[in-house]
């Protein structure tokens, strides 16, 4: 077994990456790892860099910064165009990953880093923190133990608010393709991926195969080309999984996923590792519980064989809703009567959507179903 602390390198330090450098932080402090390298294309500044990670070498060529250091972990928290290219580049290396959601762009690109890490022998975690939540085995041990009857399917919803700067914080952010490359970074794909990763998990459904078929509608009340106001029913082998999500939401609130069986519900607001139980004869019950973080569980297979969490196949399900989505007509601008503009930020809301939401998570149904003025009719992918 390889021993601690492993050397890592991240790839993607700024934005989101920042607390991919508290993490690691976190684990140097705790023997497990310790940060090698950064790349980026400009370098951090030591201000850029948390108290107590040293001078690690920098670099915007991830592959010869992970020569350089000897890396055993690169993590990789990049545009979603180059998550392939560079996982491959590590696991050529024998470089094991910790890849962010969503893993790729297309179901292509999706196979060819999952199949080329798989030939070169590496470990790869994709990450989708919520699959790490202690909650997501004992919901499991709740429904296979009959707590709520037979499982009838799963809703996700998902109300969050994104100001117009958000969309102006990257080149490729709120954009399907960029410069002849896809992108897809939709509401469903990227902020509230975890919700649809979540949703098809606890109902089994994970891997690619899983799914048989899949209807989507994608609009948006900004002035994007990706969609920020979205739902999806995914229809499995386990049965259907419909996710409600919007950026425009008139109150945000913490999103959440909830199981639909016959005697009783599950809902599990899956950034808080929270869980309510209702069930016929008993009082609500609710939950809270741990997590395990998944470069901590990248780091305990490599050291002491404890298996990983969340593998490229067991996201193959989530990928095939990225490819529908990207496959799909472009998203439906919403008419200027279905949103409005707010000052804060500013940003855009559009009206009755958090009720829309909710409902589609309670109904299993999509926009268009619920009788949504500005829903337009699904489309469908099989």
């Amino acid at each position: 077994m390889t021993t601690t602390p492993l050397p890592v390198v991240l790839a993607g330090a700024r934005g989101h990456g920042h607390w991919h450098l508290d993490n690691i932080r976190r684990l140097q402090r705790a023997g497990l790892a310790r940060l090698a390298g950064i790349c980026e294309p400009a370098p951090l500044t030591a201000e850029e860099i948390p108290d107590g990670l040293g001078t690690p070498e920098q670099s915007a060529d991830l592959g010869a910064l992970l020569d350089c250091t000897g890396a055993r972990i690169a993590v990789i928290c990049t545009p979603i165009p180059t998550h392939t290219g560079l996982a491959l580049t590590a696991a050529r290396r024998g470089v094991h990953v910790l890849l962010e959601k969503p893993p790729a762009p297309s179901y292509t690109e999706f196979r060819r880093m999952a199949d080329g890490v798989a030939r070169a022998g590496v470990a790869c975690q994709i990450g989708f923190q919520s699959l790490g939540s202690h909650a997501v085995p004992a919901i499991r041990r709740l429904v296979a133990e009959g707590a709520i009857g037979e499982l009838v399917g799963v809703g996700g919803a998902g109300a969050w608010a994104r100001d117009e700067a958000y969309y102006r914080r990257a080149p490729w952010a709120g954009r399907r393709r960029l410069n002849g490359a896809d992108v897809v970074d939709g509401v469903l794909t990227n902020p509230l991926a975890h919700a649809v990763a979540t949703g098809l998990a606890l109902l089994g459904a994970t891997r690619a195969e899983h799914v048989t078929g899949i209807e989507t509608e994608l609009l948006r009340a900004n002035d994007i080309e990706s969609d920020d106001t979205s739902c999806v029913r995914v229809s499995t082998v386990h049965g259907p999984v419909t996710v409600a999500a919007t950026l425009c939401a008139e109150e945000p609130g913490e999103p959440y996923v909830l199981l639909h069986g016959g005697s009783g519900r599950i809902t599990f607001w899956y950034k808080q590792d929270r869980v309510l139980l209702q069930r016929a004869g008993y009082g609500p019950q609710e939950t809270g519980y741990g997590r395990t973080d998944l470069l901590e569980n990248l780091v305990a297979h490599l050291t002491t064989g404890a298996p990983l969490l969340v593998p490229p196949d067991e996201t193959g399900a989530f990928m095939r809703v990225v490819e529908a989505v990207r496959t799909a007509p472009d998203p439906a601008p919403l008419p200027e009567s279905a949103w409005r503009l707010l000052p804060d930020g500013p940003r855009r809301v559009v009206t009755g959507v958090d009720g829309m939401v909710a409902a589609s998570a309670d109904t299993l149904a999509l926009y268009s179903e619920l009788g949504a003025s500005w829903a337009l009719p699904k489309e469908v992918s099989t």
